[in-house]
């Protein structure tokens, strides 16, 4: 990742989206967020109903579980489900990346 990327990243980790917003660039419906909050697959929103906010790591879980469900036709709790081992993976594989870089190997 370049400068320039870690830059639009930490601008975009500091953005908020309104339900439109976030509805306009995932490709879902209002109906498809509420829905998804409601059963506590999305995280609630900040805000009260008619002001929803989202941040940017809702918008990177809306993305995968709308293509989990898409390519694997999969029912929501199993696109939110993949979206969390996806995030546990992502974050272990960072503690070991820092483990590593450190020169603390992973203990077994």
């Amino acid at each position: 990742m370049t400068a320039a990327d870690r830059l639009v990243q930490a601008l975009l980790d500091d953005a908020w989206l309104s339900l439109d917003e976030l509805c306009r660039v995932a490709d879902v419906p209002p109906q498809w967020v509420a829905q998804r909050v409601a059963e506590g697959l999305l995280p609630t929103p900040a805000g009260a109903l008619g002001s929803w906010r989202f941040d940017t790591l809702v918008l990177h879980r809306v993305r995968r579980m709308v293509r989990i469900e898409r390519d694997f036709e999969a029912p929501p709790e199993l696109a939110a489900l993949v979206a969390d081992l996806e995030d546990e993976i992502a974050r272990l594989n960072g503690r070991l990346r820092r483990a590593m870089t450190a020169g603390n190997p992973p203990a077994s």
